[in-house]
């Protein structure tokens, strides 16, 4: 999936200028209180990253945003192109120090809040200052425009509305890093570690091999199997040309190298429901080697998903309708 280019000039459209008065009184009233307390009001870099569900959201991300910008990450377990976005925007959050905090929103338990922001695909990426929401941008994007775009969304917000970030207590990064537990390393450790490094670094054939190096080894390790079957989805999706496909798509229903191509294109972006009804319809109309061509592709997006996801156990029994 391209990743959609949202302008931070938007911003100021959405923040009423009695909006940004508020945040810069509040903002600059909690300043006052921790320095009354004798403080600084220090936060720890693991409160830079937070969870948030409909029930906190209110004050996890709302009340927090008259004090500093709020990124929000809108993912889900089963995105791949999320598994490569979340770790950057954590490691940002720390490296950004205080100038904004990552508030993570898993979607399948939160519907709420993804149709109260409109999101159509995962992964998503907001930003809530003094209230005011603003669309950063969709996808995973490259690191460079994701940090050009945090350059000016901790500009914008300083600027603006006189928020100037929190401050992280440095000590608490140390004794964080001493005190985090040492796991033991497996004996695949390393290569599902190489496979994970070529996923962020955009190299996609080098993540395909590692995983299937580990599959060499140990055929049944469930991560790498999942990985492989991501790896190789993005892989066939990243030089469609989706007009072309989804046009194709639609004017020949009963085509199955088209159906499997938009298929591809409904999972990256997150359209579950849609990628598997597609198939199953597909497999519907067709017979022989296409519908079998058809079938084998929808259950690789089932290993994609993963065979505990209730629309998975959905799409197999409507497959087994289609088929008998």
């Amino acid at each position: 999936m391209q990743p959609r280019n949202m302008s931070m000039s938007g911003v100021v459209d959405l923040a009423a200028v009695k909006a940004a008065q508020e945040a810069k009184a509040k903002a600059e009233q909690a300043r006052a209180e921790a320095a009354r307390q004798g403080g600084g009001g220090a936060v720890t870099p693991a409160a830079l990253v937070i969870d948030v569900d409909e029930a906190g959201f209110e004050r996890d991300v709302l009340q927090r945003s008259t004090e500093v910008p709020v990124v929000i990450d809108f993912w889900a377990e089963w995105c791949q192109p999320c598994k490569q976005l979340s770790p950057v925007l954590e490691r940002l959050a720390v490296e950004y120090n205080g100038q904004f905090v990552l508030a993570k929103i898993d979607v399948d338990a939160n519907q709420m809040l993804m149709q109260q922001f409109g999101i159509q695909g995962i992964p998503a990426v907001f930003a809530v200052v003094a209230g005011q929401a603003l669309p950063l941008f969709q996808g995973a994007a490259p690191e460079q425009q994701i940090r050009a775009t945090l350059d000016q969304l901790v500009q914008v917000a300083e600027q603006r509305f006189g928020l100037t970030g929190l401050t992280v207590d440095p000590d608490a990064r140390a004794d964080d890093a001493e005190a985090a537990p040492q796991v033991p390393v497996g004996p695949h450790d390393a290569l599902l570690e190489a496979a994970v490094q070529a996923l962020d670094a955009g190299d996609l054939g080098g993540a395909v091999q590692a995983y299937k190096n580990v599959l060499s080894d140990d055929p049944g390790n469930t991560e790498a199997r999942l990985g492989l079957s991501q790896a190789e989805l993005l892989q066939r999706v990243q030089d469609l040309d989706p007009q072309r496909v989804r046009k194709e798509a639609a004017e020949q229903p009963g085509d199955a190298e088209a159906q499997i191509a938009a298929a591809d294109l409904d999972l990256v972006g997150g359209h579950v429901e849609d990628a598997f009804g597609r198939l199953v319809e597909t497999v519907k109309r067709t017979a022989g080697e296409d519908r079998e061509a058809v079938r084998l592709r929808l259950l690789e997006l089932f290993e994609v998903v993963g065979a505990d996801d209730p629309r998975v156990t959905a799409a197999r029994r409507a497959l087994a309708r289609a088929l008998f």
